[in-house]
């Protein structure tokens, strides 16, 4: 089986979607390149590449916001990462202060359901 990440398909990159191990919440996406898969692996916090900044960022580094890794997984066309996390600090992962970046409804069609599997 083929474990290795293919970063040619975006140029490079890779999509990751981080997500709470514990209670399954999609929490952001980020985008890596190698070397921040490679750090993110090797020292067991979640590193991006900012595509506007052109540089490596590890979550948290100001706000204390870090997101520790738990696992990590590849989709099946091996160009998309899932990071299953535990977030340390306040638990706000978004800049805007909340504790995911997906707080923007755009089309809800039935009853909301949680992670958990909760209708509301």
């Amino acid at each position: 089986m083929n474990r290795e990440i293919d970063f040619d398909k975006m140029q490079g990159l890779a999509p990751a979607i981080v997500q709470d191990v514990a209670s399954g919440e999609v929490l952001m996406l980020g985008f890596m390149n190698r070397e921040a898969c490679e750090r993110t692996l090797s020292t067991g916090y979640v590193t991006f590449f900012s595509r506007t900044r052109n540089q490596l960022w590890t979550k948290g580094e100001t706000s204390g916001n870090r997101l520790k890794l738990v696992a990590a997984t590849i989709d099946c066309d091996r160009d998309t990462l899932l990071l299953q996390v535990e977030v340390e600090g306040a638990g706000l992962v978004c800049h805007e202060g909340t504790r995911s970046c997906f707080t923007k409804p755009i089309f809800r069609n039935g009853p909301r359901v949680d992670p958990r599997g909760v209708q509301s």
